[in-house]
């Protein structure tokens, strides 16, 4: 399979992660869809990532998508690995708390930050113009508060957030998470059951491919690869 996808881009971060934690082999490419390139064009008109390309060359768009193909694919002979719940309610949450990362979290926070942080530079880097608009950074910085109270609050009231054992939505959640911590957007010591929560997340194997991407201008802060901060 051929994954298409940005470094920092947290719904193709929940797409790697599903694949690696379902074993399955695949390639990566970076797209860079400022550039709208008319061969990725071809493949997903929205011109967005992810997108997976899988049996037959069939495009996979959206990390949910993505996602729900996976686990109906692979998910029945990972018996008690499985990340998403046998029974109806639970899989409803685990869906809620992945729309609700994956969705609102990107949307509210990830994009802006990604997009004045990285994105630009990348272009300018490539001679374009530009600058980081101040106002958004500070809108997302701000949108962030919420979401991670609410990610302090899931993690101190549950062994896992959407249950008692490891699921999609953990991963989901995760992406987003790595996204502002990558870019030392967390303050850790105020959201000590979070912490706790992606310690053990990014100790998965799975992850490790995670915490060794770089991209252009923007190193980590210095604990992002630490498994334990």
């Amino acid at each position: 399979m051929r994954l298409y996808h940005h470094t920092l881009s947290a719904p193709s971060r929940f797409s790697r992660l599903m694949l690696a934690e379902y074993d399955v082999a695949f390639e990566l490419v970076e797209e860079q869809t400022w550039r709208k390139n008319p061969d990725f064009i071809a493949i997903n008109p929205a011109n967005s990532v992810p997108v997976l390309i899988a049996e037959a060359g069939v495009p996979i768009v959206g990390a949910i998508p993505i996602a729900e193909y996976i686990d109906e694919t692979r998910g029945p002979m990972m018996h008690s690995k499985r990340l998403m719940p046998d029974y109806p309610l639970e899989r409803a949450e685990v869906r809620r708390i992945i729309d609700w990362f994956t969705g609102r979290l990107d949307a509210d926070v990830c994009r802006g930050l990604i997009r004045e942080r990285v994105i630009k530079l990348e272009q300018a880097a490539e001679g374009g113009s530009g600058s980081p608009d101040s106002a958004v950074i500070r809108a997302a910085k701000a949108n962030a508060k919420q979401h991670l109270t609410y990610l302090n609050w899931l993690a101190g009231t549950r062994n896992w957030l959407a249950g008692n054992s490891i699921s999609a939505a953990d991963l989901s959640a995760a992406a987003s998470i790595s996204v502002l911590d990558y870019m030392g957007e967390i303050v850790w010591q105020d959201l000590p059951a979070a912490r706790e929560w992606y310690a053990r997340v990014k100790s998965r194997p799975s992850f490790r491919a995670l915490l060794s991407d770089r991209v252009r201008g923007l190193m980590p802060v210095s604990h992002y690869v630490d498994l334990d901060f």
